[in-house]
């Protein structure tokens, strides 16, 4: 792996970590593109993606985060509200990625992480796009969510472990049936992804403190970092903006013509 793929694949993976348009069908199209194998890429790349996703986040939401670590000793009383009721929804949303992480993560990566999963799931994500625009209410904040639909959003995060699904698109989508308003659903989708990007980012960590940081990998590091920090904020940013006065449309189409890039690409041989 050199220096300019380090720099587009972080690009890549900050810009389709939070559009709901699946950052793993994206390396996965990049690698049937160029031949680059993403399990070869090397784990300090793997390290800089998910710390700088975490960072994108960290940065944009720092007053949400920050109110709720204020809000902690309260967050099981009974009248809890507002910063403390949020923490116990996202809390609440991330035992199922927890749960099936452990569980099924393994066989996922082993046997699903193909260029056919990617398709269908990208194309499946693409139809409920448009289900729930045409269905939904839209009209709820995130804070009035019940503990059972911040359950149901933390499954739909889970399901993300499945290349081509969009961990942002599923969690969008399902608080969106439940009611929010687009921007209200993608504020929730990203305060959740925060404990799951820590526990990646940890568990990426913990492999890459076992193996060691060559100089030439610690270079690779902060590139992958800077630039999927930048980018993720920018997509964090356009998002929010975006969806407070447009629908997932654009986005449902982008995924059908990218479930059909893929389909043509693996018919040809190049994947």
């Amino acid at each position: 792996m050199n220096l300019f793929e380090a720099i587009l694949l972080g690009a890549v993976q900050g810009l389709t970590e939070f559009l709901p348009v699946s950052s793993s069908a994206h390396l996965i199209l990049a690698r049937m593109i160029f031949g680059w194998d993403a399990e070869r890429l090397g784990l300090a790349f793997d390290v800089a993606c998910h710390v700088g996703t975490l960072l994108a986040l960290v940065a944009y939401f720092r007053r949400d985060l920050l109110a709720m670590v204020r809000q902690l000793p309260s967050i099981w009383r009974r009248d809890r509200t507002g910063s403390a009721r949020l923490m116990q929804l996202i809390a609440i949303g991330t035992l199922p990625v927890v749960v099936i992480g452990l569980l099924l993560a393994a066989s996922i990566e082993a046997h699903m992480r193909t260029p056919a999963v990617a398709a269908v799931t990208l194309a499946a994500g693409a139809v409920l796009f448009l289900v729930v625009e045409r269905l939904a209410a839209r009209t709820r904040e995130e804070g009035s969510l019940s503990t059972g639909e911040a359950l149901a959003i933390g499954v739909a995060q889970a399901a993300a472990l499945v290349p081509g699904v969009s961990r942002s698109g599923a969690t969008i989508t399902v608080a969106m049936f439940a009611g929010l308003r687009r921007d209200a659903a993608a504020r929730f989708s990203f305060l959740l992804g925060v404990p799951a990007i820590v526990a990646a980012a940890g568990h990426a960590g913990l492999g890459l403190w076992r193996t060691g940081l060559s100089r030439d990998d610690m270079t690779l590091f902060l590139a992958g970092m800077a630039v999927s920090a930048v980018v993720g904020y920018a997509a964090i940013t356009f998002l929010l903006r975006y969806l407070s006065g447009h629908s997932l449309a654009i986005f449902a189409w982008y995924r059908l013509g990218l479930a059909a890039a893929v389909v043509l690409m693996w018919m040809a041989g190049l994947g």
